[in-house]
């Protein structure tokens, strides 16, 4: 009878897969030399392990203990970070304790709202957030005025929020009312606070912003604050759906 051997994987795939952090900041602790594999400082983000090997990051024993994927409807006023040195309010001085262990996909600034993907899946993680992949994130925001056609395709083709660094988004005007325009705004991107800046380049600040979905997720039902977990068959859609992406980013 042939010998069955264990499962090789990559170091820092490992590492991603344990929720500690991504694939990129695996292969950042590994240059750093932080990483130990049966007491001996590993030096390769390739190098292959298994699940019989004993694996160290800071000299802190790490081991996947299954991949959990919630989502969350920030409410405003809070932060993603997991501290702050500024002493701000962040989502972890209310998310309940058996959830201040999974990682926020993306960010939230401080005055704005919506979905929030937790996980501990490093994979997943920094495939939602890859440029490459370009994942959808589906935004409803408020601005003063209104937008007139030229400024739509301004949006569209892509506006310089700094140096060298171009923002594009797709833009459909729900209504306006008493000079506010409602939008839906769909980003591909993920720069800081890029839809605020944006408009505010176009002389329309931003009143309000929510993000509606990030990918095949939603927060459909959901009240601010609240958050639950995904069902198998919404992490299943995920994860065809960044396949999807991953072959065929212009999609």
């Amino acid at each position: 009878m042939e010998k069955i051997r264990p499962e090789k994987i990559r170091i820092n795939k490992y590492i991603a897969s344990t929720g500690l952090t991504s694939r990129r900041g695996a292969d950042e602790l590994i240059q750093e030399g932080k990483v130990k594999v049966n007491g001996k400082i590993v030096k390769e983000p390739g190098m292959l392990i298994t699940e019989k090997d004993i694996v160290f990051v800071d000299d802190k024993k790490i081991e996947v203990k299954g991949k959990k994927y919630y989502i969350f409807n920030k409410p405003p006023g809070y932060i993603t970070a997991k501290s702050d040195p500024q002493g701000r309010k962040t989502i972890y001085d209310i998310l309940p304790d058996f959830l201040k262990n999974l990682n926020s996909v993306g960010r939230l600034d401080k005055d704005s709202s919506g979905l929030l993907i937790l996980t501990n899946d490093g994979e997943i993680l920094q495939k939602l957030t890859h440029p490459s992949v370009k994942v959808a994130k589906i935004y409803k925001v408020t601005i003063e005025g209104k937008l007139t056609r030229e400024e739509l395709i301004k949006l569209e083709n892509g506006i310089e929020i700094e140096e060298g660094k171009i923002a594009y988004a797709e833009v459909v005007v729900l209504e306006y009312i008493k000079g506010v325009s409602t939008l839906q705004a769909t980003l591909y991107q993920g720069y800081n606070r890029q839809i605020r800046r944006m408009m505010e380049i176009l002389g329309h600040p931003v009143k309000t912003l929510k993000r509606l979905a990030h990918a095949s997720v939603n927060i459909s039902g959901m009240e601010r604050g609240q958050y639950r977990q995904l069902r198998p068959k919404e992490v299943s859609n995920l994860k065809d759906y960044l396949r999807k992406r991953e072959n065929n980013p212009q999609a």
